[in-house]
C-alpha cells in the first residue's frame, strides 16, 4: 500500500514539474539543429547566457559573422522543444528577411522593452525614455517582428514541428509576466502587443496547417 501511495505521489510530482516548464540544453540543441537544417542556416554554436531576462537572440555583424544566444531564464519558462524551435525560427527569420542593417549588432531580443512596460513602476516618463532608447538602438519594427513570426511558423512546419510552437512560446512569456500591453505605451515597444501577437500566430498556424 505504501509503495502504491509513493508511486502515485511521484507521478503527481513529475506531472507538476512538467507544468512549471524548463527545457534542457539537449532540447535547445535539438531544436536549433532541426530548425537550422530545415532552413539551410549555418549550424553555429549555441551560447548559453546566465541572465535574468528570458531571451534568445542573434548577435549579428554581417551575413557571415554572427552568433546565437539563449538565456537560462528563457529555458526555465518554456515547456517543449516545439516552443524553442519556434523562437529559433523567428530569430532566423530576422536574418533571412534582411532586417539587419550593415554594421548593426542586435544584442537583445524578446523581453527588454516588454519587461519595462509590464512592470508598474509609476515612472511613465522614465520608462518611455528607456523603451525609446531600446527601439532606436536594438529593436526591430513591429512589422518586422510580425514578419519574423510568420517566417518562424512556416519554418516550424518545414522542420516537422507543431506550427503552434511559437504561439505557445509567446503564451509562456505572457503567463510569466513578460507580455507587452496595448495602448499608448505600446507605441514605444518594438514588439506588437502580446494579445495581438498571439492572435496573429494562431492565424499563421492555421494558415500553414496548425491545429488550434
Amino acid at each position: 500500500m505504501k509503495n502504491k501511495v509513493f508511486g502515485a505521489l511521484l507521478i503527481v510530482v513529475v506531472m507538476c514539474s512538467c507544468a512549471w516548464g524548463a527545457i534542457t540544453e539537449a532540447t535547445v540543441e535539438r531544436a536549433w539543429q532541426r530548425i537550422a537544417k530545415a532552413d539551410g542556416f549555418p549550424l553555429v554554436k549555441v551560447n548559453y547566457e546566465n541572465d535574468n531576462s528570458p531571451n534568445a537572440w542573434v548577435a549579428f555583424k554581417s551575413q557571415n559573422d554572427y552568433t546565437i544566444h539563449v538565456t537560462r531564464s528563457l529555458m526555465k519558462i518554456l515547456n517543449t522543444e516545439d516552443e524553442m524551435a519556434g523562437i529559433w525560427g523567428h530569430e532566423i527569420g530576422h536574418v533571412r528577411l534582411g532586417h539587419y542593417t550593415k554594421g548593426r549588432l542586435r544584442n537583445a531580443g524578446w523581453s527588454i522593452a516588454s519587461k519595462l512596460l509590464a512592470k508598474k513602476t509609476g515612472k511613465l516618463t522614465q520608462t518611455v525614455g528607456q523603451v525609446g532608447m531600446n527601439l532606436a538602438e536594438k529593436g526591430f519594427s513591429r512589422q518586422q517582428e510580425t514578419q519574423s513570426d510568420e517566417y518562424g511558423v512556416k519554418l516550424l512546419v518545414k522542420a516537422g514541428y507543431d506550427p503552434m510552437g511559437l504561439y505557445y512560446a509567446m503564451k509562456a512569456f505572457k503567463d510569466n509576466g513578460f507580455g507587452t500591453k496595448s495602448g499608448i505605451a505600446n507605441w514605444f515597444s518594438t514588439h506588437p502587443a502580446t494579445t495581438e501577437r498571439l492572435a496573429a500566430l494562431q492565424g499563421f498556424a492555421k494558415k500553414y496547417g496548425g491545429k488550434q
